[in-house]
Parts: C-alpha cells; structure tokens; sequence
C-alpha cells in the first residue's frame, strides 16, 4: 500500500478520484458543529444549551457513534491522503486539496487534504496496511475517510490517546452507539464512564454533530483501545 501511494500519487486518474471523493466527503471535514454551547468567555466547558443547528439530535434523529481520537485520512484509488488545516493564514502546500472553498470566518479552519508521503507519514500507511490485512482481507482499502490511531500517533491529548499496541484503521461511523444518550447531564455521566473521546452523530441526511469528555472537562484516562 505504501508503494502504490507513492509510485501512483501524481496519477491524474488517482488525483481525479481523490478530488470526487473530497468533495463527496466534505461535509465530514468541516468543523463538525458541537451538540453545545461553550462557555468562550469562562472554563470553555460546555453548557446545558443547544447549538443552533444540533437540534435534530435532541429530537432523537441520527446514530451516535464512537470518536477515535487519531489522523483522519481519506483512501481514493489506493491513494492514501491526510487531514491538513490551513488555520490561521497558514500556507496550504500545492497538492493541498481543500474541504471547503475558504476558512471559517468564526474559527479558521481551512481543512483539507494532502498526500500522505514521505516519512512523517509512516504510521499513517502502517495502519492502512493494517486495515488491508484485517478488516478487507488483504483486498484494497474502499475509498472513504477513516481514522488512523497507534502508539506513534499523537493528538493534541498526548502520545497514544487509544492506549494501542499497534496502528490501526478505523472507518468514520464504524462503531455505533444505540444505547448513548442525548442529554446535558446522561451524556456528561456516559462520557464519565466511557473511556472515549467522544462521539459524533450522523445524521441520515449528511449532517453531524458532536460532543467530546473534554467538552465537560472530563480528563481521559488512556483507553485500552
């Protein structure tokens, strides 16, 4: 896998699909709105009111499912791509392939994607790798967006957030959550009791919306994976 993305990433066929697929997948890498409204001005914890716009899921519409906390990637064609965010007047690369036409006025975020080549993208193949061998029985990647999470991936809580022994894969919206609550306080008591990031919500229609134990100022013990 990591050969093919590096021999066929200047492919136009490749870049093409790529392209398609960005824009197919878009809505998942703009800034995912938050199920509620945080506190700007004080803790910057979340409070118990309802973002315009996330109120489909206090309706009870939509899946709740697990939050990896990982690199998210996209597959296309075989080629693997990362997550990149031109934020703050920070000059995208060339080959960066934006997610939405400009940044977020409110935020910044210019996400996107760029090829994942080189060596700093090392851990990324090693996990798609590890998806071909153990969710897709040595055949290709389907194209998609999915996290990658392991001992060498580190976010912006630490070094190997998932507690794993190895690199992994795992597709957005895999892991469902029927029995998560939707309000202020169960969600604050779930999240309390779940060793996970958190959780998004898709709804059938496209939209989602999500919730993080940090939102709370829930501090994460490392999970088991």
């Amino acid at each position: 896998m990591h050969e093919l993305a590096l021999s066929n990433i200047k492919n136009q066929d490749i870049r093409a699909a790529a392209t398609r697929l960005s824009r197919h997948v878009k809505d998942h890498m703009k800034k995912i709105v938050s199920l509620f409204q945080r506190n700007y001005d004080g803790d910057r914890q979340v409070r118990d009111e309802v973002v315009p716009g996330a109120e489909w899921v206090a309706a009870g519409e939509g899946m709740a499912t697990r939050k990896w906390d990982g690199m998210a990637v996209m597959v296309a064609n075989g080629a693997v791509f990362k997550r990149y965010d031109a934020k703050a007047g920070r000059t995208p690369p060339a080959d960066f392939m934006p997610a939405q036409p400009a940044a977020d006025e409110a935020t910044g975020h210019w996400p996107g994607w760029v090829p994942a080549v080189g060596p700093d993208s090392a851990r990324i193949i090693e996990g798609v790798e590890w998806g071909v061998r153990t969710l897709f029985g040595g055949g290709p990647v389907p194209d998609g967006t999915y996290e990658v999470c392991g001992p060498k991936i580190g976010t912006r809580h630490g070094a190997n957030p998932e507690g794993l022994t190895e690199h992994i894969l795992v597709p957005h919206g895999k892991d469902q959550l029927p029995d998560c609550p939707r309000t202020f306080n169960a969600l604050r008591e779930y999240l309390t009791e779940h060793v996970i990031e958190g959780i998004v919500w898709h709804h059938p229609d496209g939209r989602m919306a999500k919730i993080k134990a940090s939102d709370f100022g829930i501090k994460r013990a490392q999970s088991a994976g």
